[in-house]
């Protein structure tokens, strides 16, 4: 795309870089500028792998998603849900369960309002905007919407979304908040990207990220463990993202730290 359209809502700055349309990009999606795709373009010259690391990602949240519904789960929060593309959650749950109940979050308009044009006729999932940050909030907009039941067990998706939460903004309390809310036998899913076993080039793209309203934060997997505090972590643990429970049919490569994220569900119990 090369200018708005009218998927894009009135004020939306479509000459800053957004990190929802850079990600879609990288995913291969159709809604984003030319100033998203230069973006993602210097990241990629710099960081080659970095397109990689996006699509594993989505891959593990699509084995997570089927992961969660074998076990019983049927709801699903998933915040920091950027721009939804082919085979998001809501497509892979209600395929595996039809009672299945999904609902996103994000604080990007653009991509909530083309959440919301993807879901139109989609009884059973919703989208609403909110900051990770303002927990109460967006709870409280999800319970509005009549999709989830806190008193039962929920699945909350945090797929490559603390990483853009600064340390002054304690993304440990964010988690222990949302603990505090889902009952016993839900399960909480991360994904986050780490520094570990990276060459130096990552940190210059960590600073070309800053451009974007959403900087991302490098963080080691002792600090992402933490985040898991009061979950017992599911089989394999917390590891580089390909080596959670990969595909038989899909080897897991010699060096799965060149994703440079770590990935991990744990269950509370």
């Amino acid at each position: 795309m090369t200018g708005p359209t009218d998927w894009v809502p009135a004020g939306i700055d479509v000459d800053r870089p957004s990190a929802a349309r850079v990600y879609d990009y990288f995913l291969g999606g159709a809604h984003n500028f030319a100033v998203d795709r230069a973006l993602a373009e210097q990241i990629a010259a710099m960081t080659p792998n970095i397109g990689e690391t996006m699509r594993s990602n989505r891959v593990f949240l699509r084995r997570a998603v089927r992961y969660l519904v074998a076990r019983g789960v049927r709801q699903f929060l998933d915040i920091g849900s950027g721009i939804p593309t082919a085979g998001n959650v809501h497509e892979i749950a209600l395929d595996a369960a039809p009672d299945s109940a999904v609902v996103y979050v994000d604080i990007d308009p653009v991509a909530v309002e083309h959440s919301r044009a993807i879901l139109a006729g989609v009884d059973r999932a919703d989208v609403i905007c909110a900051d990770v940050r303002d927990v109460d909030r967006v709870l409280g907009e999800a319970q509005k919407l009549g999709l989830l039941d806190f008193a039962e067990p929920v699945a909350v998706l945090l797929a490559g979304v603390l990483h853009f939460v600064p340390d002054n903004d304690s993304p440990a309390a964010i988690v222990a908040a949302l603990r505090e809310a889902m009952a016993p036998g839900s399960y909480l899913l991360v994904s986050h990207a780490t520094a570990d076993g990276q060459p130096p080039e990552v940190v210059e793209a960590q600073r070309l990220s800053s451009r974007t309203a959403t900087e991302i934060m490098l963080r080691p997997r002792a600090g992402i463990a933490a985040y898991f505090d009061g979950f017992d972590l599911v089989e394999p643990g917390l590891v580089f993202i390909p080596q959670w429970r990969p595909d038989p049919r899909d080897p897991v490569d010699e060096h799965p730290e060149q994703v440079g994220a770590y990935a991990g569900v744990g269950r509370k119990s």
